[in-house]
């Protein structure tokens, strides 16, 4: 070794009785070579795991720390519930709203449905008063025809009482003793009369000609809105019966 160099030399190797290495052939190692190879052999072999402190469990974070992610967890569980809490209030809300949507337009159908079926109502009774109306006038046709034809019969009855002299005998009243003939001439005046009075003409105009005009004339008006004529069918309804209840109680 040193400035001329180094030669190849051989070297071996000697162990100790613990299989260490205490001689090289050809050098002795120092004492403190070998400590040094010792502590150097030592530190290569891997360490034995620390034991943790009693009381303590292996992998355990110290006290300060663990606390701390408990608060964050509990945190975290707290503004979960809250946001389920106030998803379900919303879902809530939102049913109620549908509901009394739902029961507003239900209320609404049912009242439509009962005007539509008040309207009807009214439609098919205003039907039945125009078909009476119509019975009445037929009715007070076949009166006035019947008052006309008994008119007739009274007529033709009282020409047969003018005609209860004979002809032929009229026809010679200087014949008569004039007495008798002013007894004659005077009982034919009285039963003229008698019977004239009786057979009075009666009157056989229409009634409520003038409600009826009225109530035809709104008919035709209203033709898809009858009910505006159920107040006057019904004013001219009473006045026929009124009408008819005069005629009953002087025929």
């Amino acid at each position: 070794m040193g400035a001329n160099g180094s030669s190849a030399r051989n070297v071996s190797f000697g162990l100790d009785d613990d299989k260490k290495v205490t001689v090289i052939e050809g050098v002795r190692l120092s004492g403190d070579v070998r400590r040094r190879m010792r502590e150097a052999q030592a530190s290569g072999k891997p360490k034995p795991p620390s034991v943790p402190p009693e009381g303590q469990k292996p992998g355990a974070q110290p006290e300060g720390v663990s606390t701390k992610e408990a608060q964050d967890e509990m945190r975290k569980n707290f503004e979960h519930q809250q946001a389920l809490v106030q998803e379900q209030l919303a879902k809530l809300a939102q049913r109620e709203k549908e509901v009394s949507a739902a029961t507003g337009l239900k209320d609404s159908s049912a009242a439509a449905i009962m005007e539509r079926g008040r309207a009807h109502h009214e439609q098919e009774k205003a039907k039945v008063l125009a078909k009476q109306l119509e019975r009445k006038e037929a009715e007070l046709a076949t009166l006035s025809t019947f008052y006309k034809e008994q008119l007739e019969i009274l007529e033709k009855k009282r020409l047969a009482a003018d005609l209860h002299v004979d002809e032929g005998e009229r026809k010679k009243p200087n014949e008569w003793n004039l007495d008798e003939y002013k007894q004659a001439a005077e009982e034919y005046n009285q039963a003229a009369s008698r019977a004239e009075a009786h057979l009075r003409p009666r009157r056989t105009e229409a009634f409520c000609t003038d409600l009826q005009a009225k109530v035809l004339q709104c008919y035709r008006e209203n033709p898809q809105q009858t009910l505006l004529c159920s107040s006057l069918a019904k004013q001219y309804m009473s006045c026929v019966h009124q009408a008819k209840s005069s005629l009953t109680n002087h025929g």
